[in-house]
């Protein structure tokens, strides 16, 4: 009977060895909602391709910041770059994964998305809860021979910590001396208005559901839900829209290659063509790996992301990684990420 109990919990054992090791490969992320939907294209894909599989919490950029300190995660990702000082005191080292935008998205009758225009006096003063009507003479100046409702405008903004909400806020505090003084710029901010919703796919949901309501999302939400998007005015004077274009425009003026630690903020940037809420999607992940064979496999995992999904993100009007910068992460990866024998991951 102790043999055939033996042999039993032996058997148990090499199985439950061989269901470990067929998940090892597995990746597991947690952080900004603004990439997801682009995360989700790719994780797709890749598993098809691979077999492994990519398992992401869309919980918030300040929530991908927590798990990946705590280490509870393969990588952490976030909308808000973490400055070199930040990076160096938790062993930590960070890559852009992807561009896209912040756009303002908007509930009101009788208005078609692209219809209304904002400028960044119009839009801050909004989110400062000052403007309080549609038909405030501020938005009336901007839109000559557009019906707008004598309708109050409530504010829907984010409830966690986000990465979008940085963006967001640091192109209000760029374009709103106001702004910068009683609010600031972080992924988490005392807002003088509105009501909270959690992750883009909240604050959608809210602005979909309250008539004469103004939040913000990653372009890729306001897309896929087919939401009312607003046009901005931006740094050279000119309405723009949100979309590819537009995004690559702003881009441009990265400049990856001078940018400690990878820290670049893209909103506000010059040029006719330019969206003004603009931003980069960051990865985190520790210098030193206590399992080497797991972080390559979430480097792998982006280096395979950047050879061939480019084109799914561009479906989504995300901007992706230029080559060369590509390269220049390829080289940071190689340098930074090791485990602790001292050798290179990647």
């Amino acid at each position: 009977m102790n043999i055939r109990f033996c042999k039993t919990l032996a058997a148990a054992a090499l199985s439950l060895a061989y269901a470990t090791s067929a998940l090892a490969g597995d990746i597991t992320g947690a952080g900004a909602t603004f990439p997801y939907p682009v995360y989700a294209k790719w994780a797709e894909a890749y598993k098809a391709k691979t077999g492994i599989g990519m398992n992401y919490q869309s919980i918030g950029s300040g929530g991908g910041i927590k798990q990946i300190k705590a280490k509870t995660v393969d990588f952490g990702a976030s909308d808000k770059p973490l400055k070199v000082e930040e990076l160096e005191k938790d062993g930590l080292m960070q890559f852009p994964a992807i561009m896209g935008g912040v756009v303002p998205v908007i509930n009101v009758d009788g208005i078609a998305t692209n219809q209304l225009k904002l400028n960044a006096a119009a839009l801050a003063d909004i989110f400062l809860g000052k403007i309080k009507k549609w038909n405030d003479p501020a938005i009336v100046a901007l839109n000559k021979g557009v019906n707008l409702p004598a309708a109050d405008i409530t504010v829907v903004h984010r409830s966690d910590g986000s990465g979008t909400t940085f963006v967001f806020t640091n192109y209000l505090a760029k374009t709103s001396p106001e702004w910068k003084e009683k609010v600031g710029n972080d992924a988490s901010v005392a807002w003088p208005t509105g009501t909270g919703g959690k992750g883009n796919e909240g604050v959608a949901a809210f602005v979909k559901q309250i008539k004469g309501s103004i939040g913000y999302v990653e372009s890729a939400y306001a897309k896929q839900n087919k939401m009312t998007m607003a046009q901005l005015q931006n740094q050279d004077g000119h309405f723009v829209t949100a979309d590819d274009d537009s995004f690559k425009a702003a881009a441009a003026n990265a400049h990856w290659d001078k940018a400690p630690g990878f820290y670049e903020i893209l909103t506000a940037q010059p040029g006719k063509g330019s969206w003004p809420i603009t931003g980069a999607s960051f990865i985190l992940m520790h210098k030193v790996q206590s399992n080497p064979a797991q972080a390559k496999e979430v480097l792998k995992f982006f280096d395979w992301a950047y050879a061939n999904g480019d084109k799914m993100a561009a479906e989504l009007d995300y901007v992706p990684m230029p080559e060369n910068v590509v390269k220049l992460m390829q080289s940071a990866w190689k340098a930074q990420i090791k485990g602790t024998d001292g050798k290179a991951v990647y």
